[in-house]
């Protein structure tokens, strides 16, 4: 198998030429994608949320993670693979002017759209940060819920990722992802290539097991569907 390092690049080069991309070519390509070979992973409509931006939606997500998360005004919320800030326009809608978002992205081209949607939006408490979400660049103890969508299953290590959250969370915080996940089993083929990663399936896990690194990590009441 490819290394770990390896893998993060050809997701990174990959999510650097989405990015350059629009919505309806991305759609038949990656992980929101409406025909992703033989595999259909469709993904929920943002269009009656509130702070939904079109042009910030790249038709990347498998769900609707804000929908779930349970965001308060004055929340300080947390993305994990901001892409280009979709999930954290929608996220700053219902933390509202008091609450602070904070987006976190390993790919520079991606982070660069994210900021100027931000910017043209005049969105002052929207932060996006370069970061490996393996390692996120974010205080312990800082954050009162992370989201994220369909961006774990790119990750190598599953574990770390499930470890850095509960680090960041507040005590009494939350989160609330959307990904992509296994009943079953894939073809052996799909599961050595590596570069299907960047289609958000070689890295997707057996439900089970995702849910068993999300207790092992220290979390409780944990809902998985």
């Amino acid at each position: 198998m490819t290394s770990s390092e390896e893998i993060k690049k050809i997701v990174r080069d990959k999510y650097s030429e989405i990015a350059m991309q629009g919505k309806a070519e991305n759609a038949s390509s990656c992980c929101g994608a409406t025909n992703c070979g033989t595999y259909n992973i469709m993904s929920d409509s943002y269009s009656d949320l509130e702070g939904y931006h079109p042009d910030a939606d790249l038709g990347l997500g498998c769900g609707l993670p804000t929908e779930f998360a349970g965001i308060q005004q004055g929340d300080t919320v947390l993305d994990l693979g901001s892409g280009a800030g979709n999930d954290c326009f929608v996220a700053r809608a219902e933390a509202g002017e008091t609450g602070k978002v904070i987006g976190v992205d390993f790919t520079p081209k991606m982070l660069e759209l994210a900021r100027q949607n931000a910017e043209k939006r005049g969105f002052n408490n929207v932060e996006f940060r370069q970061g490996d979400i393996e390692d996120l660049p974010v205080s312990a103890d800082s954050v009162d819920v992370v989201v994220s969508n369909c961006v774990l299953n790119l990750v190598p290590d599953k574990a770390q990722v499930f470890s850095e959250i509960l680090r960041v969370l507040r005590p009494g915080g939350h989160f609330s992802i959307s990904d992509v996940v296994l009943r079953g089993h894939l073809p052996q083929p799909l599961v050595s290539a590596a570069e299907m990663y960047a289609g958000c399936v070689a890295g997707a896990m057996q439900m089970d097991e995702y849910l068993a690194l999300i207790e092992k990590a220290g979390f409780q009441n944990i809902n998985g569907s």
